[in-house]
C-alpha cells in the first residue's frame, strides 16, 4: 500500500468521525487493516494524519478515540475600557519601515542598512569574547560601563574646539538604543502637555516618542539647509517652548546637513531663549562625501543634549546608544532611565565597546563610505531614468535615504498598493510629518539589500506613478 491508500483511509475515517460523538472509540488497528485491506503501516499513517489534525487521540493500552472539540470561550476585555479610560495620547500605528519582507522583495522602505554593510566578523568575535568575561554575569552601573562612557565622551571631545571644555565620561548615560533615550528626554525635560519644537519633516520614532510622552509637538519647517533661525525664534517666542529636537547631520528622512554657520545660528537662538537643543546624531557613522561635526562639540554650557546610537552602524542586535548631557538635565534623564530599565545589558555594552575599539572598525567605516556612495548613486541614476516624476531636490552627503517629492495629487495609497503587488516596498512620507504633510513624498532607502535590483525597483515605481499621478 502507498501514501494514496493512507490518504484514502484517512478521508474515510474523517467522514466517520464527523458523525461520531466525542469520545467514541475507533475500531482497532487490526479491524481497520481487515476492513480496508491495507497493511498495518498504511493504517498507522492514516491515524497519525488524523492525530496531527487534532481529530483523534490515542490512549496507550486503551485505544484510539474521537477527540472532544473544546470551543474556546470568547475573551471579554470590555472591563479594560472602563479601567483605562481614553488614552492620553493618540495611538500611532507601527511604521512601514519596520515591516519584514521576503528576500524576493525590493525593499526601499527599511530604515536599517543591509547585513552586508555591517561589521559582521567584528560583531561575532566581540560577542564570543565578552561571553567569556565578567560582563556575561555582572550588573553594570546604571549610567553605563565606565569604559564605554569614556569612549562616547572621547568621540565627541575630539571635535570640541580649543577653548571649550570637552564632555567628561560622567556626562554620558548609556542607553538601550536611542528610542528609549528620546522618550526619557521628552519626559524629563519637557513634561506632559508642554510644547516641544520639532523639525518638520522629522524622524517618525521621535514623533512617536513625543506623542507617547504626552508633549505638544510644534512643527518648525526645515529644508535642505535646516530650519530658518527666524522661524525657530518665532516658535520659541510664541509657544514658550524650552526644547528643540533636530537632526543636523543627514536628517531622517530628508538627508539634509546643516552648514557650520546654520548650526551656530540655531545654537544662538537656543541660548537666547534659555532652551535645549536635542541633537540626534543617529547617522554619525554614515558620512559619504562629508564628515559630520556635532553641534554639541561647540557647546559646553549644557544647552545641547547630544544623542548618538550604534544600533544601525554596529548591529541591530546590539542596541546601544548614549546621551551626553550636563548639569541637572543629565540627572533628570538618568532618573527617568533608571525608572524605565535600571541599566543596560553589560554584555551588549561590552560587545559594542569591543567592536568600536578594534583597529578594523575604522577600516570598516572607510569601506562603508564607498559602499554607501555606490548604492546612493545607483539609486539616484535609476530614479532619474525610470521614475523622473519622483523629484530629488537634494542628493544627501550621508545617511541612508533619499527623500523624493511626488506630483501634487498623487494617490499615495494606490501607489503603495501597486508597488507592493509588483514586489517593491516603499515608505510614504506622511509618517515623517508631526502635523499635516507639506506634500506627497516618499522615502527610499539606498542601503537596503540587493542593490542590483534598484533599477528594476525604480522602473516599477515609475510605472506605478504614471497610474497614480494626475
Amino acid at each position: 500500500m502507498n501514501n494514496d491508500s493512507s490518504s484514502r483511509i484517512a478521508m474515510r475515517l474523517r467522514e466517520w468521525i464527523t458523525g461520531a460523538a466525542p469520545g467514541s472509540r475507533l475500531p482497532s488497528t487490526r479491524s481497520l487493516v481487515a476492513e480496508y485491506q491495507a497493511s498495518p503501516v498504511t493504517v498507522q499513517k492514516a491515524l497519525q494524519t488524523l492525530t496531527s489534525q487534532g481529530l483523534i487521540e490515542s490512549r496507550p493500552g486503551v485505544g484510539t478515540f474521537v477527540r472532544a472539540v473544546r470551543t474556546a470561550r470568547p475573551s471579554d476585555y470590555g472591563w479594560q475600557t472602563a479601567a483605562l479610560r481614553a488614552p492620553q495620547a493618540p495611538s500611532r500605528s507601527a511604521s512601514t519601515t519596520m515591516r519584514d519582507t521576503s528576500n524576493a522583495t525590493i525593499a526601499f522602505h527599511s530604515g536599517y542598512p543591509d547585513r552586508e554593510l555591517l561589521p559582521e566578523r567584528l560583531v561575532r568575535a566581540a560577542l564570543a569574547r565578552v561571553a567569556r568575561g565578567d560582563a556575561a554575569l555582572s550588573r553594570p552601573p546604571a549610567p553605563g560601563l565606565p569604559e564605554l562612557q569614556s569612549w562616547f565622551a572621547h568621540e565627541l571631545g575630539t571635535a570640541t574646539p580649543a577653548g571649550l571644555t570637552p564632555p567628561t565620561p560622567s556626562d554620558v548615560i548609556v542607553l538601550p538604543g536611542s528610542q528609549g533615550g528620546l522618550s526619557s528626554i521628552f519626559t524629563a525635560l519637557v513634561g506632559h502637555g508642554q510644547p516641544l519644537l520639532m523639525e518638520s519633516p522629522s524622524y517618525w520614532g521621535a514623533i512617536l516618542a513625543a506623542t507617547q510622552a504626552g508633549v505638544r509637538i510644534v512643527p518648525v519647517p526645515s529644508g535642505a539647509e535646516g530650519p530658518e533661525p527666524e522661524e525657530l525664534a518665532r516658535a520659541f517666542e510664541e509657544t514658550g517652548a524650552r526644547l528643540f529636537y533636530a537632526q543636523p547631520n543627514y536628517a531622517n528622512p530628508t538627508g539634509a546637513q546643516w552648514s557650520a554657520r546654520r548650526g551656530e545660528e540655531v545654537l544662538d537662538v537656543v541660548r537666547e531663549y534659555g532652551a535645549f537643543l536635542v541633537e540626534d546624531d543617529w547617522a554619525h557613522d554614515f558620512g559619504i562625501t562629508s564628515t559630520p561635526v556635532p553641534i554639541a562639540a561647540r557647546d559646553d554650557s549644557g544647552h545641547v543634549v547630544y544623542l548618538r546610537s550604534l544600533t544601525k552602524s554596529v548591529s541591530p542586535a546590539i542596541r546601544v546608544a548614549a546621551v551626553i548631557a550636563r548639569g541637572p538635565a543629565r540627572e533628570r534623564i538618568l532618573a527617568d532611565r533608571a525608572a524605565e530599565s535600571m541599566y543596560v545589558s553589560g554584555l551588549l555594552q561590552a560587545a559594542a565597546l569591543d567592536v568600536v575599539t578594534q583597529p578594523a572598525w575604522q577600516t570598516h567605516l572607510r569601506s562603508l563610505r564607498h559602499q554607501l556612495q555606490s548604492r546612493r548613486d545607483l539609486l539616484v541614476t535609476s530614479l532619474r531614468e525610470h521614475a523622473p516624476q519622483a523629484h530629488l531636490s537634494l542628493i544627501p552627503k550621508g545617511g541612508l535615504n533619499l527623500w523624493a517629492r511626488l506630483p501634487d495629487g498623487t494617490d499615495l495609497e494606490g501607489l503603495t498598493r501597486d508597488c507592493e503587488s509588483a514586489g517593491v516596498m516603499i515608505a510614504v512620507g506622511t509618517e515623517w510629518f508631526p502635523a499635516e504633510p507639506a506634500g506627497p513624498f516618499i522615502r527610499l532607502n539606498y542601503a537596503g539589500p540587493n542593490p542590483s535590483a534598484f533599477p528594476e525597483g525604480a522602473r516599477i515605481l515609475g510605472q506605478a506613478l504614471e497610474r497614480n499621478s494626475p
